[in-house]
């Protein structure tokens, strides 16, 4: 007898909440009668997931893709506040209000699973425990926006890109490493309050200093130490 497709599906998505910190640890049971509940939606590149102010439907989890949530300032200027990729969860603070407080929208081809607000409060009651992991969720999201504001107080570019990748390069990594941008550098530079022309020239000024090099979309770092020296020489530390 061929499998049945709804146990199918709710087997995927209970794989994807596995992967999820909210939901590790939590017992089988439950994280299959989640699954029952949830959706999976995708969306095309630049698609938006929602707008800020739209009613919350609930929160998400990413299952394949990446998704930027942003805010747009009164003089039209887009501020990504975080991209989130497969495993994260976004828009859980929705849950305690009305409406988004910011923007959603996929940048690359994406799906994602829908948590739904009502079914999943109505669990909440009886599993108080899955509360406090949320409220853990949620002070992380805290600590990264609180982060963004710090790297945005940096008083360049350069400064703030070299925070960036020493954040992805900790001191001690041995050379040379690599890693993968995970975006266009047009997200990047929003992420950094840059434009993509201006990320071009710091990233392209570094490669001259031979304090990196850029290929597509994979950055190389030969000495991970002078990387970190400069990034504390800016700073007016080293």
């Amino acid at each position: 007898m061929p499998p049945d497709v709804s146990q199918l599906r709710n087997a995927a998505i209970a794989a994807s909440f596995r992967s999820c910190q909210l939901f590790s640890g939590l017992p089988g049971d439950e994280v299959e009668a989640i699954a029952g509940f949830a959706t999976v939606r995708t969306l095309a590149k630049d698609e938006y997931l929602f707008h800020e102010g739209d009613p919350a439907e609930g929160f998400y989890v990413v299952q394949r893709g990446a998704l930027n949530v942003h805010r747009v300032s009164a003089a039209g200027k887009e501020q990504i506040i975080y991209v989130f990729r497969p495993g994260e969860s976004l828009a859980e603070a929705s849950l305690a209000g009305s409406g988004y407080p910011a923007s959603a929208r996929a940048i690359e081809p994406s799906s994602v699973i829908v948590v739904p607000k009502g079914p999943f409060l109505a669990l909440l009651a009886h599993r108080p425990e899955l509360a406090l992991r949320m409220l853990g969720s949620m002070s992380q999201h805290l600590r990264v926006l609180v982060g963004l504001v710090e790297d945005l107080t940096l008083k360049d570019v350069e400064t703030r890109l070299l925070n960036w990748l020493v954040k992805r390069f900790p001191a001690g990594t041995p050379g040379p490493a690599t890693i993968k941008l995970g975006s266009t550098k047009r997200v990047l530079a929003a992420e950094l309050a840059t434009s993509s022309e201006t990320l071009s020239r710091t990233f392209a000024k570094l490669r001259d200093e031979k304090l990196l090099g850029v290929t597509g979309a994979t950055v190389r770092v030969d000495d991970v130490g002078a990387l970190h020296a400069r990034f504390r020489k800016l700073l007016g530390e080293g």
